[in-house]
This record gives structure tokens, sequence and C-alpha cells, in this order.
């Protein structure tokens, strides 16, 4: 379907191009939120016989999210979650999380503008886009941690996850050096209280798992609930 836009598109173009989309794109998002407006004689002529104050309409909107871009931009937003040793977190951080946490800090935002691709499932500092107007993005940050400790350590740079690695793997070494684990042992001959130590990582990595993917499947659920 052939269509005028409104607006500036990402990887479509700005306002006044005629461009070519598929027809679903178009019915079910484009036209609805008045982006575009289907390209036919009638509609250029309506959109030429309006282009200035379209232009002139979308220049205020981009230099109000400009001011509150500059205010915005490299936020921090702390979000202090329960995660397993390996850093996996047991659920995740969505985009309702980081809403709530830039409006706490008396940033205004909502969850159409907060863009993150997926939720976020490991412990770390995450950069998230806010898109404050078509034209205008920032970047905040998300400073997932398991304490308020380790989110201040993230905060000067300190790569936590980076940390827990190199501590799992001197813990495995350690353990190699006290001859507490012997690679010619047979299965039955293993220590129990090695055993004991992989059931309970294993069953830590799983509820992890399961975790994830309830909170993903409840996200999905309320987008499509929304869009109903």
């Amino acid at each position: 379907m052939d269509i005028i836009l409104l607006e500036r598109i990402e990887k479509l173009g700005t306002i006044g191009d005629v461009v070519t989309v598929k027809d679903g794109y178009a019915r079910n998002f484009l036209l609805p939120q008045k982006k575009a407006l289907r390209a036919n004689d009638s509609n250029k002529k309506v959109f030429e016989a309006n282009r200035e104050r379209l232009e002139k309409e979308n220049a205020e909107r981009r230099g109000e999210a400009e001011k509150t871009g500059s205010k915005v931009d490299g936020a921090e937003v702390v979000l202090i979650r329960a995660a397993s040793n390996t850093g996996q977190l047991y659920g995740s951080v969505n985009v309702r999380d980081m809403v709530a946490g830039l409006v706490e800090q008396g940033h205004e935002v909502d969850k159409k503008q907060v863009i993150m691709g997926a939720p976020i499932k490991s412990i770390g500092m995450h950069d998230v886009t806010v898109a404050l107007h078509p034209e205008v993005h920032v970047t905040v940050k998300a400073n997932v941690a398991r304490s308020d400790d380790e989110a201040e350590l993230q905060s000067q740079g300190v790569d936590v996850l980076a940390q827990l690695f190199e501590e799992e793997q001197k813990e495995i070494e350690e353990a190699a050096g006290e001859n507490r684990i012997d690679p010619t042992l047979e299965p039955g001959e293993i220590p129990a209280e090695l055993l004991e130590d992989a059931a309970v990582a294993n069953i830590e990595a799983a509820e992890a798992e399961e975790a994830a993917a309830d909170d993903d499947a409840a996200d999905a659920d309320e987008e499509k609930t929304a869009s109903e």
C-alpha cells in the first residue's frame, strides 16, 4: 500500500514522503495511529494544503522532546532483583519496571516511549532507549543488581558478572587443588558434597528459567490484551 507519512518513521522516511508498505502494517498501525494517510489524489491535496501547519507542529513537538531529552538522557534506574550465583534473574526486568523507575525520578515518560526489544534477564548495566519523539531518542541505564552494594559497584564501572565468574573459577581451581575433584573417579565414587552442589546449581538454573518464562508469558498476555 502507498501511504503519505505524517511524521518521521524509522527506516521509512519523514513527513510528506510517499512510501510503499505492507497492507497489514498500514491498516493495523500507521493509519489507526494517524501516522500516515493513504496516498490517493484526495489525501495528497489535503496533505499539501496542511503541510506547513503539520511541519510547524512537528517542529514544536520535537523542541519539547529535546528539552525533556536533555533531562532524562543518561538517567540510571536501579532495580534490585533476586538472581542466581550466575547472575540469571528469577524473573525479568520489563518496560513497566523502567517506566516506574523513571517516573519516580520525575521524568515524564510512558510505556509506548520505552524501547527494550526484550526483557532483561541478567544482572548488570543495560542500555534502554526512550523515544520521546520520532526524531528524538535518548539512552537511559537499567542498573540491575542483587543488592544496593552491587548496584553501586556497577555504577562505578565494575563488571559484577565477570567477578562472579572469576570467583566461580577460583573455587573450581581450589577444589581441584584440594583433590576434591578427580577426573578418574567413577560416577558412584564422586563425593556426596559435590553431587549436592551440582544438584543445587541445577535447581537454581531451572527455577530461574521457569520464572523468566512465566514473566515473559505475562508480558505477552498484557500486550495481547492491550492490542485488543
